[in-house]
């Protein structure tokens, strides 16, 4: 395999890629060693998880724990294919096999079913990637490549930015019924994945239809210091519902794609880099404040000139990628900022009475007797077990060496096991994170939780820094890990 090379002709794309083909898979993971307490402790909870899901929700797309019973979305498996890689790296050898001979024997996708693109290409299509990549079996490859000929009925629009949903029987796209605009996040957090898909397979219009889209989004206006709106409509092209900026749903990925496409790409694509490294700035013009009376620095929303206090959990993804940006040779500034994000997001779990962060939370700016930092307002409250916390402590330890992290993420698991884990098998959502008496399950266990809850935990646990090494690898926004691309 030739090093990448730069294309000079490019105007637009200054450093731009044209990929080194490779069609045998890159080893992933160093020799395996026996897992330590912490690690043994995510894989009983793996197995717990998996218990109820084999039981209960076999081949479907998600487990209901209370009920004993599941829930469809693509009706793709949704949770087995999201829970592969993870049962590789776990070492759970016996549930891998059982769920290989599934996607084998039973995952299809010829049939007529509307299919979100962004959620099935982070889940599904890169899934298994990664899992080809662990294992160098080409059954994953082949499953991928009929999947990412399906989606491509997405992006043939007028502008290029994909419908939200496809059929990936019939080839019929569209937008959402509920919004004729497509998410900027969703349209932007995909490219990691088709551009190694044709990295794998020399199926050039893959790469060729996501870095038309990154090549719009950056030439457009309207946006603010590198930050982008929420919408982008898929007709025109052009930004819709401006004036509103955020880092959680519906923007957060973008940012978290710049860098790791650059660093996918093995640090070539200068564009990239630059339009990363704006948008950062214009969080810390425009987005970041101090909470009171703890001085918590955190990350709040700005809508038409008037900022709110308000920040998602989602948005607990920016330390790790801040970290993961620093280690990568970004200013340390970056790093100094990403320690701070994550004793905030540390903080939106402690300062829950179960331990656990809440799905928004609102934070103090002005003293007042008897308040925390922290505030969750009652349609807040529920936690949907998302890993974005967890996702940054891996990270940061990884960048850092500093142990407290993985205390913090111990912590955090514990508070898992104690207020969402259902005895017959499972994990299921909770609707209030203020009541340890009574969380109110919410009786569904995301696909998520096994996808990137609990990977990242027992990597953060590992004791050895080479086992997906952020210098070797890069993870995809629902944690499925793939190489960066160097030189043979």
């Amino acid at each position: 395999m030739s090093a990448p090379t730069v294309v000079e002709t490019d105007p637009w794309w200054v450093g731009h890629l044209r990929l080194p083909w490779r069609l045998a898979p890159v080893p992933l993971l160093p020799p395996a060693a026996p897992p330590n307490k912490r690690q043994k402790a995510v894989v009983e909870a793996f197995r717990h998880a998996w218990k109820g899901y084999r039981k209960y929700a076999w081949g479907h797309d998600e487990l209901r724990p209370l009920s004993k019973s599941f829930g469809e979305w693509f009706g793709l498996g949704l949770t087995l294919v999201d829970a592969l890689d993870t049962m590789w790296i776990l070492g759970l050898t016996k549930e891998f096999e059982e769920a290989r001979k599934w996607v084998s024997q039973k995952l299809q996708f010829q049939k007529d079913v509307d299919v979100n693109l962004f959620e099935s290409t982070i889940r599904i299509l890169w899934g298994l990637l990664s899992t080809y990549h662990l294992t160098g079996d080409g059954l994953f490859l082949e499953k991928d490549k009929d999947l990412g000929n399906r989606l491509m009925s997405a992006f043939r629009t007028s502008s290029k930015i994909p419908y939200s949903v496809v059929n990936i029987g019939t080839g019929n796209a569209h937008s959402f019924s509920w919004n004729s605009h497509s998410s900027v996040a969703e349209v932007t957090s995909i490219q990691l994945e088709f551009r190694e898909l044709s990295r794998l397979t020399g199926i050039v219009k893959f790469l060729d239809a996501v870095e038309e889209v990154m090549r719009h989004i950056h030439l457009l206006f309207r946006k603010r210091d590198g930050l982008v709106p929420m919408f982008i409509n898929p007709y025109s092209g052009l930004f819709v519902h401006l004036g509103v900026y955020t880092l959680g749903a519906r923007a957060d990925s973008y940012y978290e794609y710049l860098l790791k496409q650059w660093i996918q790409g093995g640090k070539k694509e200068t564009q990239l880099l630059e339009d990363y490294v704006e948008a950062i700035e214009g969080v810390k013009t425009h987005l970041l404040r101090s909470s009171e009376p703890s001085k918590l620095t955190f990350v709040g929303e700005l809508a038409h000139g008037r900022f709110s206090a308000k920040m998602d959990h989602l948005v607990c993804f920016l330390p790790g990628t801040l970290a993961l940006g620093a280690h990568h040779g970004l200013p340390a500034e970056h790093m100094d900022l990403a320690k701070a994000l994550m004793e905030t997001c540390y903080q939106m779990n402690r300062q829950m009475k179960t331990g656990l962060s809440p799905e928004i939370a609102h934070f103090n700016m002005v003293p007042q007797e008897g308040h925390q930092d922290v505030e969750v307002k009652p349609a807040d409250r529920h936690n949907l077990l998302r890993p974005e916390t967890v996702e940054s402590l891996f990270y940061l330890h990884r960048c850092t060496g500093d142990s407290k992290y993985r205390d913090w993420g111990w912590e955090i698991l514990q508070s898992f096991n104690t207020y969402t884990r259902v005895p017959t098998g499972g994990y299921s959502s909770i609707n209030n994170v203020q009541d340890p008496q009574n969380p109110d399950p919410r009786d569904k266990m995301e696909s998520f939780f096994l996808g990137e809850m609990l990977k990242y935990l027992f990597l953060l646990f590992s004791d050895n820094a080479d086992l997906l090494s952020p210098d070797t690898c890069v993870f995809n926004t629902e944690a499925h890990p793939l190489p960066i691309w160097t030189p043979s």
